[in-house]
């Protein structure tokens, strides 16, 4: 499996609604943008959103992920934003 795909699995198990958008910054598969949207964000600070999210990746973030940049956002900020 890509480990684009294993990114997005992981982040949907833990978040089932999520809408994850990812990019390769580099091309090399291990530095990656990601912009998540999910009501399971509601009520949470970013700080929280992001542990959620590493949490999920686990070990990835100990291995073939060397950078992740995070936007979180909740439906309604998403829509807000023109997600």
């Amino acid at each position: 499996m890509k480990l684009q795909d294993e990114i997005v699995r992981r982040v949907q198990a833990a978040l089932p609604d999520a809408i994850v958008e990812l990019r390769d910054l580099t091309g090399g598969g291990d530095h990656w943008q990601a912009v998540i949207v999910s009501a399971g964000f509601e009520g949470k600070l970013p700080v929280a959103r992001q542990r959620l999210v590493f949490g999920a990746l686990g070990e990835l973030m100990h291995g073939p992920i060397h950078a992740l940049t995070l936007k979180t956002l909740t439906p309604q900020q998403a829509q807000e934003s023109g997600r």
